[in-house]
């Protein structure tokens, strides 16, 4: 019964913060209500389908996949080449999905070639550190605006969604407090419960739209045949690189939360498996995942670290993206309300990053990478988008990725600080 109830308890953290992105997405390239509808469906299937695999096959972790961020801004910033570099929405979605297949074999090829396992070594405490505070200060802003009720739309901070957010917040933070297990390791879906309750209470949660069918099947190739011309295979092998390395960081905080130990060939079974995962992102149509970082701040709240409830949390994803009516209820939990709990969630990964401090064998390295680190990656997430507009998408791709930016900025400062120090200079 636990089990059972963990498993829900994932499947509602997974779509709570996966259900954004596509309809985003969808809104950029003007897809109609019903593609709109069909693409969340695809894009919900494929990351229970990755989880799955992930998590029986690859890291054997809990940790769940959700809409890779870097593929998010790369849509939207082809978004602006239609009517210059090509002639519609779908002929552009359909680069993209030609690009998130051959990103699935860079995927393969970087790890059968072992090169995942040496980008890991770049992953020492300082740069786990530098990675989870940048990931924290990027997510902060999303955060502040959903809890107050702001949106693309909504420019007015709106003072019944901030109280109920407040409550939601204060009441899952004391559920995950108590000292009865069962209701610590279930907190986040009882804040999740309770805030979607008080919402509609008070008139401001979504309406649940209707649904003409009980099932639908993810269509295949959706836009149509996948297309590549040189930029988006240039822009999928950097992407890809930058894939990796936010799978590194998500299975290294997951092993410092389970304290595992980590299995030689775990990053290449999980590169294999990412490449699979990339693959079926461009033939269903949807958006590429990548391992979230947050799921460790999950199980840090609630306590579930058996892999189990994981994957069956992942099967049930996978089913519900299959039946219209229950996705379109699923669809319907209010944006406040996920943002609230998952505040809630990355409170925790603080204490996670900074532990991390005390595992560095020479803070006055870490101290100044860390600083260089903070300065051009929380800079750069102040940029305007327009910014690195008119430059090639790899290069707009990180200048609006704080946390690639200066995750990177901290690799290469700490390695050359740590060459230097070797080196007696």
């Amino acid at each position: 019964m636990k089990t059972t109830i963990s498993a829900i308890q994932w499947m509602a953290f997974m779509i709570a913060g996966a259900i954004a992105a596509p309809i985003a997405i969808a809104d950029i390239y003007h897809l109609s209500p019903v593609e709109t509808s069909a693409f969340v469906e695809r894009t919900i299937f494929v990351l229970g389908i990755a989880g799955i695999l992930q998590g029986v096959l690859g890291h054997r972790l809990p940790i769940s996949e959700g809409p890779a961020g870097l593929w998010w801004g790369v849509f939207s910033i082809y978004a602006g080449f239609v009517g210059t570099l090509y002639t519609s929405n779908i002929e552009t979605l359909r680069e993209l999905s030609g690009g998130m297949i051959l990103s699935g074999i860079f995927f393969f090829i970087l790890s059968a070639l072992g090169l995942i396992q040496k980008l890991a070594k770049l992953f020492t405490p300082t740069i786990s550190f530098i990675y989870l505070f940048l990931l924290i200060l990027q997510l902060s802003g999303s955060f502040m605006k959903g809890m107050l009720g702001l949106s693309s739309e909504v420019k007015q901070l709106q003072p019944v969604t901030a109280l109920l957010c407040l409550v939601i917040i204060l009441l899952t933070f004391y559920l995950g407090q108590v000292r009865i297990q069962w209701v610590k390791q279930f907190s986040i879906m009882m804040g999740m419960v309770i805030g979607w309750i008080l919402f509609i209470i008070f008139g401001i949660a979504p309406t649940v739209t209707k649904s003409d069918s009980w099932i639908s099947f993810p269509k295949i190739l959706s836009f149509g045949i996948p297309k590549l011309d040189s930029g988006i295979i240039v822009t999928s092998f950097f992407i890809t690189i930058l894939l990796i390395t936010n799978m590194i960081a998500s299975i290294r905080v997951m092993e410092e939360v389970l304290k595992s130990k980590n299995p030689s060939n775990r990053y290449k079974q999980a590169g294999f498996i990412s490449g699979i995962n990339q693959i079926a992102g461009g033939i269903f149509s949807s958006i590429g995942s990548v391992p979230i970082s947050g799921s460790a701040g999950f199980v840090s709240q609630t306590g579930s670290k058996s892999i189990k409830p994981f994957i069956l949390g992942s099967l049930i994803v996978t089913i519900i993206s299959l039946l219209p009516p229950i996705m379109n209820i699923m669809s319907a939990l209010p944006a406040p309300v996920g943002y609230s709990v998952t505040f809630v969630i990355f409170t925790k990964m603080v204490g996670l990053a900074l532990a991390e401090i005390e595992k560095t064998d020479d803070l006055q390295i870490t101290y100044f990478s860390a600083g260089i680190a903070f300065l051009i990656g929380v800079g750069a997430m102040f940029l305007p988008p327009e910014a690195a507009v008119g430059f090639p998408v790899i290069v707009a791709s990180l200048i609006n990725n704080g946390l690639i930016l200066g995750t990177a900025a901290g690799i290469m400062t700490e390695q050359f600080l740590r060459w230097k120090k070797k080196n007696g200079r």
